[in-house]
């Protein structure tokens, strides 16, 4: 499928749009095709078969041509002739804390940069100091934003990753003679970004299934080509490497390249102690100087021939291995099915793409019980927010929609700014309207760990907050979180009984793990929301699960894992 390809190329092409003089609405069109071609069920070249792209919401005219000109000719003469203009590398620029659009293109007009790397070279060499519009501050947050970005840039949001390994694994699937294919690596554990693709294949032809995948649409260049391993770069620029393994070894080289290191090495050193051998090879009993391949063929018999219970995938990293290294019970993990609704979504009344209906019945397609519409308040004049006039236009078409839905209930809520004192946007009578408050600081990033963690705990100590939204604020690969006391941050919402935040945005997922992991230790209770601003980000719920379950969450942690009559009594709380 060509989809995410296309999804991508518009996006690239709205990002570069924003540097020059083009229309704000044509630049929007690109942004709003592609997350509805990603979000597509059906395969844009079989739509352009059967000429129904402009079925696609958000695809007019002069964007259905230019997905028949990239299906016919794998680009399009427009953004061809676009990054001469405006070099295609200026969208990792943009990407800096601090730049933006106006800024790239200023640095790209008045000193050439192109790359992050020119970047740093003229702030390297004083040349933005003098700058008009360019304070101290901001060479400040543009060094320490470059350097983050950096680090980042070789490593995939967990969103983009799976996309990718999905369209693999559906190609892998389809050749003759595979009988199963895997994720392995990082991206199988759940990890929130992930360096490269690893995949495991049981095949009866392993020469024939690695010509097939060396010669992918979607493979760029071939690093390595082997009968059982092999390695490609996609056009994407994402290394996918390819393991070939006999079926009756297959369950020890998944637990193998599953990895961690760190879980393998306890692994090896625990074989050590029963004389056994563990290897991507199989589970081998020593006999002397003999081995005895032990059942392998699925992972969790290679567990059985070690004595240990099954250990999920996400798991398997030093947080909380003295649990199942112990003999201590691992608890049921959190699963997506336990999941009842979503609390935190935005509609048009803020910066939504689709109105409250449209997205209370996207939440029941996925089976939910109910949707909190939680959109940003007055202060946050960025996001469009919500003033106490429009807030109340709000209430009154949540009870309506309400009265006409049956088996599903609209939560009307509010994603509530936290100013620098640690007050909150609406005042109390109005908060006290709404079924769901969620506190959050999207400014004062700059302040000391101390002056945040007070304007946190202040927010906690509220009567009617429920919960701290994406609570440490950091950007996957983009950003850097603000400075919290989170021990403190933890104390004061198990002890007013406020919920923090597990954000399933791919770019925030913010509490990682392991500050999840900590948190459940003080007591505290989640909730996971996606932080949706259309309802094709709904489903990014399974990352935010994925977080939870690599913390040790289990359902009885998370707050929407409730009914809605139990969530109800819980929010009166």
């Amino acid at each position: 499928m060509k989809n995410h390809e296309i999804s991508e190329l518009f996006t690239r092409f709205g990002r570069l749009l924003e540097m020059t003089d083009e229309n704000v609405f044509k630049i929007r069109a690109y942004f709003k095709a592609a997350e509805n071609i990603d979000a597509l069920g059906q395969d844009l070249e079989e739509l352009a078969k059967e000429e129904k792209l402009s079925a696609i919401p958000g695809v007019g005219r002069a964007l259905e041509e230019k997905i028949i000109e990239y299906l016919k000719t794998g680009k399009v003469e427009a953004y061809e002739q676009l990054i001469k203009e405006v070099p295609e590398t200026l969208i990792e620029v943009m990407s800096i804390p601090s730049v933006g659009p106006k800024k790239a293109k200023m640095f790209f007009d008045k000193f050439k940069v192109k790359t992050v790397d020119d970047l740093a070279r003229i702030v390297a060499e004083g040349k933005l100091q003098g700058v008009d519009g360019i304070k101290e501050k901001t060479i400040q947050n543009i060094t320490a934003g470059i350097a983050f970005v950096q680090q980042g840039q070789a490593r995939l949001t967990i969103d983009v990753a799976t996309q990718v390994a999905r369209g693999f694994v559906n190609a892998l699937k389809d050749l003759p003679g595979v009988r199963s294919v895997e994720v392995t690596g990082s991206l199988r554990r759940g990890k929130e970004s992930v360096g490269d693709i690893d995949l495991l294949v049981d095949a009866s032809d392993p020469k024939s299934v690695m010509e097939a995948f060396v010669h992918l649409p979607e493979v760029k260049t071939v690093s390595g080509h082997g009968d059982t391993k092999s390695s490609v770069v996609t056009r994407a620029n994402v290394q996918v490497d390819l393991r070939i393994i006999p079926p009756n070894v297959f369950g020890a080289a998944l637990l193998h390249l599953t990895g961690s290191q760190s879980f393998n090495v306890k692994l090896r050193q625990l074989a050590i102690k029963k004389d056994m051998k563990v290897s991507e090879y199989g589970i081998f009993k020593m006999q002397g100087e003999q081995e005895k391949l032990l059942p392998s063929d699925t992972e969790e018999k290679c567990f059985q021939a070690l004595d240990l219970p099954y250990i999920e995938p996400e798991l398997r990293e030093e947080l909380g291995e003295e649990w199942y290294f112990s003999g201590k019970k691992i608890p049921k993990l959190i699963e997506l099915k336990d999941i009842k609704g979503d609390l935190h979504t935005h509609s048009t009344y803020s910066d939504g793409r689709h109105s409250i209906e449209e997205m209370a019945e996207a939440a029941q397609a996925l089976g939910y019980e109910y949707l909190g519409v939680s959109d940003h308040s007055a202060k946050l004049k960025i996001a469009r927010g919500v003033s106490e006039a429009d807030l109340l236009k709000k209430i009154k078409e949540i009870e309506a929609l309400n009265r006409r839905l049956k088996g599903f209930r609209v939560l009307c809520g509010s994603e509530v700014e936290i100013d620098s004192e640690g007050n909150l946007d609406y005042n109390e009578d109005t908060l006290a309207r709404l079924d769901v408050v969620i506190a959050s600081v999207h400014s004062g990033f700059e302040q000391s760990k101390e002056q945040i963690t007070r304007r946190f705990v202040k927010a906690c100590q509220n009567q009617y907050v429920h919960a701290i939204g994406h609570p440490t604020g950091r950007l996957i690969g983009r950003r850097e979180g603000y400075q919290v006391d989170f021990k403190e941050l933890c104390r004061a919402a198990a002890d007013t009984g406020t919920c923090l935040e597990i954000n399933a945005y791919p770019n925030r997922l913010d509490l990682d793990s392991a500050n999840a992991y900590f948190a459940r230790s003080m007591g505290v209770q989640f909730v996971i929301n996606t932080d949706s601003h259309s309802k094709i980000h709904l489903p990014y719920m399974t990352y935010g699960v994925g977080v939870a379950r690599r913390g040790w969450l289990t359902a009885d942690d998370v707050i929407n894992t409730r009914s809605l009559k139990e969530l109800e009594k819980i929010l009166k709380q």
